[in-house]
């Protein structure tokens, strides 16, 4: 199975408000140590996948970054996140799109994060293409972020199967293109009081 339909999503994002999504976060703490620990400069180029109506986005604002992109399929996630943020939406750049289908300049980022698309993908085509897209959008030198399910985690988000990941099977995905340089577990509280576990990866692109 894929990411799941642009209709799935708009209407779970239509139907849904932001603290009945059981991946709600007031603060993406785990993402943001990630980013900080980089120390990128403020005009570093930043693609949030998957971002949709997540608070990452307002977070990169809040702490300067100048250069801030949120790729969802969902166009109702983005109207979302575009009217909480208000005037300070015109300084970030949406898109709508599948991730499959996005084909993004070579070395368009610095940093590429994801905590919530790439664990949909559950057929290998989908995860060479996804693989084959990180590599040529982050520039060598630079980093990528990834949030997964790890093994203890849920088989099924949002109605739709997902495919877990281990510290090694992340790795063989990756390892042609980036060096990865650190990983942590993160026990994820839902708004339901469920704790989903995650694995999240930082790497960085081999010049």
């Amino acid at each position: 199975m894929d990411t799941g339909s642009k209709s799935h999503w708009e209407n779970l994002y239509a139907q849904k408000s932001e603290q009945e999504y059981s991946w709600y976060q007031p603060v993406p703490l785990a993402s943001l140590a990630f980013v900080e620990s980089f120390r990128l400069p403020k005009e570093a180029k930043i693609i949030d996948i998957g971002g949709g109506d997540s608070r990452l986005v307002d977070a990169l604002l809040a702490s300067g970054y100048t250069d801030v992109t949120v790729l969802d399929i969902s166009a109702v996630a983005i109207e979302k996140a575009r009217q909480r943020l208000g005037s300070l939406s015109e300084k970030v750049k949406w898109i709508v799109c599948d991730i499959n289908e996005f084909e993004p300049e070579p070395g368009a980022y610095n940093l590429w994060h994801d905590r919530a698309a790439f664990h949909f993908l559950t057929t290998e085509p989908l995860v060479r293409r996804y693989a084959e897209t990180v590599q040529r959008a982050v520039r060598p030198g630079g980093y990528f972020v990834l949030g997964t399910f790890s093994p203890d985690g849920p088989k099924k988000c949002s109605g739709l199967d997902i495919r877990q990941y281990s510290r090694a099977a992340m790795q063989a995905v990756f390892a042609p293109w980036f060096r990865r340089i650190k990983c942590r577990e993160v026990a994820h509280v839902t708004p339901f009081q469920t704790t989903q576990h995650f694995l999240f990866c930082g790497f960085r692109r081999r010049r």
